[in-house]
């Protein structure tokens, strides 16, 4: 028995209102937000279900109103979806099926997910089919969102063979819904909702092969992709995924071109940003590098940074139907806080010191304010240095600056911080011969233990270079001195060999430690050394700039200076061998690795190696 028109208007009415209501939350726009309030989502979710059981306990199931029930269905679907209630999703759909099921005589008993198929077969030439079409895009959306690639694309040739025959009436239904006023409305459009469920099955089908090492069929599939309609963000995407395809084939120049062109369809794309400043640095374009790096900070630092382009459009983001662990990782981006150190490193690495001084002022205060992006340091793939190792290299910056007086302050922060933690022995334990290298499975405690010691001594080091800036040789002298004295602190042992050293607090083993003990050793030495010579005190300093040398073969300013020394005592001959095998040094040993603290700086008294080399022309052939 069909309802009365009047109850069936009403119902309509109803669901319209209802739909509106969800539509002008966010200030009668008739858009969503990301951001939308969950318990109004909630509110509108219970609504659709009061109505939906309101129209199927009122009548049994009728061709006539089976459309209207089927939209309610639809749009309680859509809000089960949006909350990410699978489960409640997919049990509407499957009763709906078995309701419409009733009506074409099919049996109810039809197996998930044959269900749906089953009633999109029996209505297909019939009024019910584009209403069947509804119900395949909630299901799709749920196979999607739950990461079943492989059900969609067993059914994705039917799919299309279903939107081909009623895609156009999609579209004139839901411009007539503007028109008359008995017809439902949904809470998204249906023909939106297959735009982004296609696209975004590309860009899964996309990540799938590049995950599977078929990047070039992956470079197939999202170059389709890029000219299906869909959100920017979405069509944004497919140009990003291209462009990581291509950087995994060798092609980093072609990458680019993508990265562009996501930016040029999508601003927001912050990702594309990302991935440009990956590209730089792999190509060794350091300035290039740091300007990505720069455009990259601003624009996280925007509002719409954190809000997809497509928010404002349907309640289903991308984020939602992408599940994809492999694409969020390709999408992840580092937080501001990491980008900006980014930025304030590289500019002190590539000499641009003024910048990446205020870059790291900026940071700090970033650090020491109550603002919410400033307590989260860490983002996913990215390592934010600690306290005690932004201030050294914040130190650093300001002392390649010729700024002692303001460096100094962050080196007794860190000689604060450590003080009350400084172990009284560390044992490291070095590898037997041939063992290849010892794996470092150690507790995160002895390893802080062991940093304490290296941080001060860095701090002491620092200090040393600010005083030797001030022609302070005294107080450099007595900074040089505690770093030695603090890095003694550190014994190192045979494995397998009993420990010698007694009230040892920790053991560790052999790791990189090792090459930053023997840098900081080797500069402080020289530093001292170089401190002596400046107040005449050569045999001091020359034993210094021989233990430095030992430490650090590679170190330059000791080399010149332990010369000049040689020199001076009347060891001339001594002394040009020193400078000629300094000058040999051309290719030093790589530092990228160690932080920037470690690096010589040069940052005391200098020698001129022309006026080295005039001296041993004069003193004629050796």
């Amino acid at each position: 028995m069909n309802p009365q028109p009047s109850l069936f208007n009403s119902w309509v009415l109803e669901n319209n209102k209802l739909v509106n209501k969800c539509k002008d939350k966010e200030g009668g726009q008739g858009v969503f937000s990301q951001d939308l309030n969950q318990v109004h989502l909630r509110w509108c979710s219970s609504e659709f279900h009061k109505l939906m059981k309101k129209i199927q306990a009122g009548v049994p199931p009728h061709l006539d109103h089976t459309p209207l029930e089927l939209a309610v269905v639809y749009n309680a679907c859509v809000c089960s979806v949006a909350r990410c209630q699978f489960e409640e999703a997919q049990l509407l759909l499957t009763q709906a099926a078995e309701r419409a099921n009733q009506i074409t005589g099919d049996d109810p008993g039809t197996p998930e997910p044959l269900l749906i198929r089953t009633f999109l077969r029996s209505v297909r030439t019939t009024a019910l089919s584009p209403c069947g079409v509804y119900l395949l895009c909630l299901q799709w959306a749920i196979w999607l969102a739950t990461s079943q690639l492989k059900t969609v694309q067993e059914f994705q040739r039917e799919i299309s063979s279903h939107f081909e025959e009623v895609g156009g009436g999609v579209g004139d239904q839901a411009r007539a819904r503007g028109k008359i006023s008995n017809v439902p409305l949904f809470i998204m459009e249906p023909k939106r909702l297959m735009e982004l469920l296609h696209i975004s099955t590309s860009l899964s089908q996309g990540v799938e092969r590049m995950n599977e090492g078929q990047t070039s069929e992956a470079l197939s599939v999202l170059r389709v992709a890029a000219t299906l309609p869909g959100p920017r963000d979405l069509v944004a995407y497919t140009h990003l995924l291209s462009g990581s395809s291509l950087s995994k084939m060798g092609c980093p120049h072609m990458a680019l071109q993508c990265f562009r062109k996501a930016l040029e369809t999508d601003s927001g794309c912050v990702s594309a940003l990302y991935q440009s400043v990956l590209i730089y640095r792999q190509l060794g374009n350091a300035q290039a590098e740091i300007q990505a790096l720069r455009i990259l900070h601003s624009t996280l630092m925007l509002p719409l940074a954190t809000e997809p382009s497509m928010a404002g459009i349907h309640p289903l983001s991308s984020s939602l139907l992408l599940s994809s662990q492999s694409l969020s990782s390709l999408l992840s981006v580092p937080t501001a806080l990491s980008v900006l150190h980014s930025l304030a490193l590289k500019c002190v690495l590539h000499g641009r010191i003024s910048e990446g001084v205020e870059h790291y002022l900026d940071l700090l205060a970033v650090l020491q304010s109550n603002e919410p992006h400033g307590i989260n340091m860490h983002a996913e793939g990215t390592t934010f240095p600690r306290i005690p190792e932004l201030y050294l290299e914040a130190a650093t910056a300001l002392l390649i600056a010729q700024r002692p007086a303001d460096c100094m302050p962050f080196c007794k922060e860190v000689i604060s911080i450590t003080q009350e933690l400084l172990p009284e022995k560390v044992v490291i334990e070095e590898p037997e011969e041939g063992s290849g290298t010892e794996t470092r499975d150690v507790c995160v405690k002895g390893h802080d233990k062991l940093w304490m010691i290296l941080w001060a001594s860095s701090a002491h080091l620092l200090l040393g270079h600010c005083h030797t800036q001030e022609n302070n040789w005294n107080q450099a002298v007595t900074h040089y001195t505690r770093c030695v004295n603090l890095l003694v602190k550190v014994h190192f042992k045979k494995t397998g060999f009993p420990t010698q050293i007694e009230g040892a607090d920790v053991h560790i083993k052999y790791g990189t430690e090792q090459c930053i003990l023997q840098r900081l050793k080797g500069l402080s030495l020289a530093g001292r050394g170089i401190s002596f010579t400046q107040m005449d005190r050569l045999k001091e300093g020359l034993r210094d700039l021989e233990l430095s040398l030992q430490a650090l073969p590679e170190a330059s300013s000791a080399g010149l200076w332990c010369g000049d020394v040689l020199w001076r005592l009347g060891r001339k001959q001594e002394a040009a061998a020193c400078w000629e095998k300094t000058w040999s040094l051309t290719s030093q040993p790589s530092v990228d690795n160690l932080p920037v603290y470690l690096q010589e700086l040069h940052s005391g008294p200098l020698l001129d190696s022309s006026e080295l080399r005039s001296r041993i022309q004069k003193l004629g052939p050796t």
